[in-house]
């Protein structure tokens, strides 16, 4: 992929499973199974997993989100970034916190796996806020790869010494979900 270079949605599932082996060694150290890697001409830049999840539920940290670690390292990185070039992949729709932080970023496209129907934050009516936001332009893609991350987001629910949103909405509806799919 040369300089400057868009991602094209043919390489979307390909970028996914990246993000989706971030979440499974999230998930493999019990942690809520959300992976993202920010990917620049063809070349992951920065990369990031969710933390602060197995302790508990009143020493959770909700800003270990797995997009804010992915764009502090991004932040921190040693590549030049040009975040109209970049594409973030995240194995969950990002919350409020992350989708304004990745439009701040300048990140242009966010593409995600799995919908986060209790907490999901890219349904938001850009056109109602302030211009920093309205204008932003971001493209949102979900879908990619869904079945895959819904798979770890059952496999974390299962698990006997699991609290992070245990018997919560989210909780229910992957459940749910599991169980339409098979």
């Amino acid at each position: 992929m040369g300089k400057g270079e868009k991602i094209l949605p043919d390489s979307y599932e390909r970028y996914m499973s990246l993000a989706l082996d971030q979440a499974s060694a999230a998930l493999d150290k019990g942690e809520f199974p959300v992976g993202c890697v920010i990917v620049q001409n063809g070349q992951v830049i920065a990369q990031g997993a969710r933390t602060g999840t197995v302790k508990c539920r009143s020493m959770i940290s909700e800003v270990d989100h797995a997009e804010i670690r992915a764009l502090k390292q991004l932040e921190m990185g040693h590549h030049p970034v040009a975040p109209e070039n970049c594409t973030l992949f995240c194995t969950m729709e990002p919350c409020l916190m992350c989708y304004g932080a990745i439009i701040l970023s300048g990140i242009k496209t966010i593409v995600y796996a799995f919908e986060d129907p209790m907490g999901g934050g890219t349904g938001c009516d850009l056109t109602c806020l302030p211009p920093l936001y309205r204008e932003s332009r971001a493209k949102v893609v979900g879908g990619i790869c869904r079945q895959k991350s819904l798979d770890l987001f059952y496999d974390f629910f299962n698990k006997g010494e699991t609290l992070y949103w245990k018997d919560s909405f989210l909780d229910a509806y992957v459940r749910n979900q599991k169980t339409v799919s098979g």
